[in-house]
């Protein structure tokens, strides 16, 4: 390979801000900032009409010089919301494990997305149409209760129904 071409390799932290300000100029681009974090596109993909859970997902900057750690989420038209992660085991197969919490380091972008870090709704309690604005409340050590509108976004084509949660 060339020399200069080998050299050259960006920072995980620079992927990871060009990944969310690709999220921030999509079409339905939205977010709030709350202190030193900026909420990024906040969205939930169009589940099927009969769907019963649905997935969240966003970018969370924090530029900041401290880290801050994202709790918990709610969601009122849901009966359940977590914080997942997806693990996949050395037999390939894809898990949603709960989590916690989500770190959100200084000076550095997270992305939920899907096939990582999201949030699970669970218990629907009425269909999600593209288009929608579904209001949620995020929750931080830190920066306390976050206010945020997620956008219903077209659909991945999955149904977030059926991954054993």
């Amino acid at each position: 390979m060339n020399a200069r071409l080998s050299s050259f390799r960006l920072a995980p932290s620079l992927l990871a801000l060009c990944a969310a300000l690709a999220l921030a100029t999509a079409g339905h681009a939205h977010g709030v900032t709350a202190g030193d974090l900026e909420i990024i596109h906040p969205n939930i993909l169009a589940p099927a009409p009969s769907a019963k859970s649905a997935a969240g997902y966003m970018g969370i900057a924090n530029a900041g010089t401290t880290a801050d750690r994202l709790i918990g989420i709610e969601v009122p038209t849901v009966a359940r919301s977590e914080l997942h992660t997806t693990e996949h085991g050395t037999d390939g197969v894809a898990r949603m494990m709960h989590v916690d919490g989500i770190e959100i380091p200084p000076g550095e972008t997270v992305l939920l997305e899907r096939g990582g870090m999201h949030i699970m709704l669970m218990g629907l309690t009425g269909p999600l149409v593209e288009g929608q604005m579904v209001p949620g409340t995020l929750v931080f050590e830190n920066a306390g209760r976050v206010e945020v509108e997620f956008s219903v976004d077209p659909s991945d084509g999955v149904d977030h129904s059926d991954m054993g949660h």
